[in-house]
């Protein structure tokens, strides 16, 4: 069953980040987005991150959950 996606993410890169994520994403055949889902969630998975897990002592998020 899919998850609703209900948040939006925006960030500002190089064009060099962009570049080389529009690449990745046509290999893969994925869109920009589903790329970077896809990078996010490897890399959770490979560091043991959940999305219910708190930060880490001494990470201060901000109100909008940034740092």
């Amino acid at each position: 069953m899919k998850r609703p996606k209900d948040e939006t993410l925006s960030i500002r890169t190089t064009a060099d980040i962009k570049q080389l994520l529009r690449m990745a994403a046509e290999k893969e055949h994925r869109s920009i987005a589903s790329m970077m889902e896809v990078l996010i969630l490897n890399y959770a998975q490979k560091n043991g991150f959940t999305a219910d897990a708190q930060p880490a002592d001494g990470v201060k998020k901000g109100s909008d959950g940034t740092h």
